[in-house]
């Protein structure tokens, strides 16, 4: 396993990809938002969008990763969803005129895209930054050896709990990774393009602007998308005390049934530390309570 400290990871950009599991999206209520967003692929995520700019003079310059916590303004109602996803971490390599090249991946970790459903908002980025400790990053990461078909890759899941009332239930659906409807190479190609071509336009943003006024960052880190929910994870929407838990495991070496259960023992003990890690080698877990901001 890999660990980079908190100040290591303020220095590291990080965006989420829009669209990359089926119906994810409409089961959000966020079909609309992209209406007007048009892909030659109808199985192409919808764009790429910024949750964390290092130094960022907006709202998108606030440190939002937290291991442990989701915090959030319960005064008035508010619709929170978890998002399930799996993140990697690219080393960038730049052309001669300061366009993306490449894209290396390094290491992959398990994230919680958390959003709250603004109807209103006008960008992506406004349902998933809002403050301190909002967003879900595990503590650990497992390097990448190899992003290619058929690879050890292959074999990953993204599972996903809550804990409410002490009583505890899926809340996305148990899916390969490999079901990203963009994964290695085409994920890789079709990254590159949109860091360097997407505009300002409908709720995505000019992201290589962004990447312009960083200076370039030689590392940065990209949510890959969330997985469809269960019907409660649809309409489950988040509550302060809730428990919620995301993994990223091999099915080769344990299951979503052993995994719900390590996730109970740990929520049972109330006072205890949450883990960053879980049972067996291959396995990244994120356990994280949620929290009224004062």
């Amino acid at each position: 396993m890999i660990n980079f400290t908190t100040e290591q990871l303020k220095q590291i950009p990080v965006f989420g990809i829009a669209g990359n599991f089926a119906e994810h999206l409409s089961q959000a209520g966020e079909d609309a938002d992209f209406v007007k967003v048009k892909t030659a692929d109808p199985l192409a995520p919808k764009g790429i969008f910024p949750i964390y700019l290092p130094n960022h003079s907006s709202f998108l310059g606030v440190y939002p990763l937290s291991s442990n916590v989701i915090k959030a303004d319960f005064s008035s109602p508010i619709n929170l969803h978890m998002e399930p996803e799996m993140c990697v971490l690219f080393k960038v390599d730049y052309d001669a005129n300061q366009r993306i090249q490449t894209l290396h991946p390094q290491a992959f970790s398990a994230f919680n895209d958390c959003s709250i459903r603004k109807p209103n908002a006008k960008k992506i980025s406004e349902k998933k930054n809002w403050g301190l400790e909002c967003t879900g990053l595990a503590q650990d990461w497992q390097a990448i050896d190899s992003f290619n078909t058929n690879d050890s890759l292959d074999n990953l899941h993204i599972a996903s709990f809550i804990c409410r009332n002490q009583v505890v239930q899926t809340y996305g659906m148990d899916s390969p990774v490999r079901n990203y409807q963009y994964f290695y190479q085409k994920l890789l190609d079709w990254c590159v393009v949109t860091l360097n071509t997407q505009t300002d336009f409908g709720p995505l943003e000019n992201l290589m602007g962004y990447l312009t006024d960083l200076g370039f960052p030689t590392q940065i880190i990209i949510s890959l998308g969330a997985t469809r929910y269960t019907p409660f994870g649809e309409t489950g929407y988040l509550q302060p005390d809730d428990q919620i838990g995301i993994f990223v495991y091999d099915a080769n070496q344990t299951s979503e049934a052993a995994l719900m259960d390590y996730f109970s023992q740990q929520t049972a003990q109330k006072n205890a530390q949450q883990p960053n890690s879980c049972i067996g080698s291959g396995c990244i877990g994120l356990i994280q309570s949620v929290k009224a901001l004062s």
